[in-house]
C-alpha cells in the first residue's frame, strides 16, 4: 500500500498556490496594459518585418489601422484564457489517453503490464478534474469573456455583416456554440464515467477473483476504445483545431492524440520509477521499463511522423489558406516551434534506440521529463498563434504561462497520487498478474 508521501503532497499543494498566484499578478498585468501600449507592440511587430499572419481568419473583414488594433488587443488579452487552455487540454487529454493505453492491454489481454495497472487507473482519475477547468473555459468562451474561437463571434455567420465570412456560414452546422457545449459536456462527462467504471470494475476483479467480472472489465475496456476513438478526433478539432477555422488537416487528430499518448506514457514512466524507488512497487523491473521505454520510443516517433506528414504536404503545397498556419509559427514562434523537434523527437530517437539503455532507470527517466516538457511546448504552439498571435513575450504572459502550469501540474500531482494511496497496488485477482510478475523481456 501506498502512502502519499507529507513530502511531495507539500510540493503539489505549493505548485498549486504559487501557480494561482503567478497567474493572478499576470493577469492584472495584462489587464493594466492600455490601447496605446498594445498599438506601439503592433507597430514594433510589423517593423521588424513580421508581417505574415498568425490566423488566417485575420484577413477576413475591414483591414484599416482601428480593425487591426481591435484585433490585436483581443489577442493580447487573449493571453489568461490561451494560457491556461493549452495545459488544460494537454493533461486532460494525457489522461485519457493513458486510460486509453490501459484498455488497449486488457483488450488485448496483455501480461507484461499489469503491475502498473493501479498507476495508470490512478492517473484517470484526473480526468474529472481536467475536465472541470474545460468546462469552465468553455463558458468563458461561450459567454465572449474570451476570443480565442473566432467562429463563435455572431457577426462572421450574419449574412448582413460587413464581417461576414462565408466559410464560417458553411460550416456553421458543426461550428456553433449549443453543439459545441453538448460535445465537450458529452466528452468530458463520458470519460469520466468511463474510467470510473473502468476501475470500479477491476476492483471488483481483485474482491471476486471471477472470471465473468474479468470478461466484464475486458468489455468495458472495449467500449473505453471506442468512445476515445471518436471523442479524441472531435475533441481535437473543437478545442484545438477549431481556433483557426479557416485552416485543417486530416493528420492533425492523430498529430494531436500522439503527442497526449506519448506524454501520458512518460509520466507512467516518472510514477513506476518513483513507486519502485520508494519501495512499494518492488515487482517493477528492467524487464517493465524496458516495455514502457520501447512505447515511449515508438509514439515519439509515431509522433515525428505525424508532425512532418502535417508539415512536408502543406509546405510543399503551398496553397496560402493552408501554409499561413506554417508562417506565423515561423514569425513568431521560431523559438519553441523547431526545437521542441530536439525534445519531441531526436533526444529519443538517439538515447533511447537502444535496447539496453531502456533498461536504465535514470536515462529513461530523464527522457520521460525531456518528452513531458517538449509535448507541453506543442500543445503551446498549437494552442497560441491562433490565439494571442505575436504578442507572447511579455512579462504578464510568462507569468500566466508558468502559472497555468504550476496550477494545473500541481493538481494533477495531487489527485493521481491521492487517489493512488487509496487503491492496492497489485491487482491480485488479474489473472495475468503471475505472467506480469516473472515476465523477462525475451532480448
Amino acid at each position: 500500500m501506498y502512502t502519499f508521501s507529507p513530502k511531495l503532497r507539500t510540493y503539489s499543494i505549493v505548485f498549486i498556490v504559487l501557480g494561482l498566484v503567478l497567474f493572478g499578478i499576470g493577469y492584472f498585468l495584462n489587464r493594466g496594459v492600455d490601447q496605446e501600449h498594445i498599438a506601439h507592440m503592433m507597430t514594433t511587430v510589423h517593423a521588424h518585418g513580421h508581417n505574415n499572419p498568425s490566423n488566417s481568419s485575420e484577413l477576413v473583414g475591414p483591414q484599416d489601422h482601428s480593425a487591426h488594433l481591435e484585433h490585436a488587443t483581443m489577442q493580447f488579452q487573449n493571453q489568461p484564457l490561451a494560457a491556461i487552455h493549452f495545459i488544460a487540454v494537454f493533461l486532460f487529454g494525457l489522461s485519457c489517453c493513458v486510460m486509453f493505453f490501459y484498455c488497449i492491454q486488457h483488450a488485448s489481454h496483455a501480461g507484461w503490464s499489469i503491475i502498473i495497472t493501479r498507476i495508470m487507473e490512478a492517473i484517470g482519475t484526473y480526468i474529472p478534474f481536467g475536465g472541470a477547468i474545460l468546462l469552465v473555459t468553455t463558458i468563458l468562451n461561450v459567454t465572449h469573456h474570451g476570443h480565442l474561437f473566432h467562429w463563435m463571434d455572431p457577426e462572421l455567420t450574419d449574412p448582413k455583416s460587413q464581417h461576414f465570412d462565408v466559410l464560417l456560414f458553411e460550416k456553421k452546422l458543426y461550428l456553433n456554440i449549443p453543439f459545441y457545449v453538448i460535445r465537450t459536456i458529452i466528452f468530458v462527462v463520458g470519460a469520466s464515467l468511463l474510467a470510473w467504471k473502468l476501475r470500479v470494475t477491476s476492483k471488483k476483479v481483485d474482491r471476486t477473483k471471477s472470471k465473468d467480472d474479468y470478461q466484464m472489465l475486458y468489455r468495458w475496456s472495449v467500449g473505453y476504445i471506442a468512445f476515445f476513438g471518436f471523442a479524441s478526433a472531435s475533441w481535437a478539432w473543437d478545442w484545438l483545431m477549431s481556433i483557426d477555422p479557416h485552416w485543417y488537416s486530416t493528420m492533425y487528430i492523430w498529430y494531436s492524440m500522439v503527442s497526449c499518448l506519448s506524454s501520458g506514457i512518460a509520466v507512467i514512466v516518472l510514477i513506476s520509477v518513483y513507486m519502485k524507488k520508494i519501495g512499494v512497487l518492488p515487482q517493477f523491473n528492467d524487464n517493465h521499463l524496458h516495455d514502457l521505454g520501447v512505447f515511449l520510443f515508438a509514439t515519439s516517433m509515431l509522433w515525428t511522423y505525424t508532425w512532418f506528414a502535417q508539415f512536408m504536404l502543406y509546405w510543399y503545397a503551398d496553397i496560402p489558406e493552408e501554409v499561413n498556419y506554417f508562417l506565423g509559427r515561423f514569425d513568431y514562434y521560431s523559438p519553441v516551434f523547431l526545437p521542441m523537434l530536439i525534445l519531441n523527437f531526436l533526444i529519443p530517437l538517439l538515447v533511447l534506440v537502444s535496447s539496453n539503455i531502456k533498461r536504465n532507470y535514470k536515462v529513461v527517466t530523464t527522457v520521460a521529463v525531456i518528452v513531458i516538457i517538449g509535448h507541453i511546448m506543442d500543445y503551446f504552439v498549437m494552442v497560441y498563434p491562433g490565439t494571442v498571435g505575436p504578442y507572447w513575450k511579455t512579462p504578464s504572459n510568462f507569468l500566466l504561462v508558468f502559472g497555468s502550469i504550476l496550477f494545473v501540474m500541481g493538481l494533477f500531482i495531487f489527485v493521481v497520487m491521492t487517489n493512488l494511496s487509496k487503491m492496492q497496488l497489485i491487482p491480485k485477482g488479474n489473472p495475468f498478474l503471475h505472467e506480469s510478475e516473472i515476465y523477462e523481456y525475451p532480448f
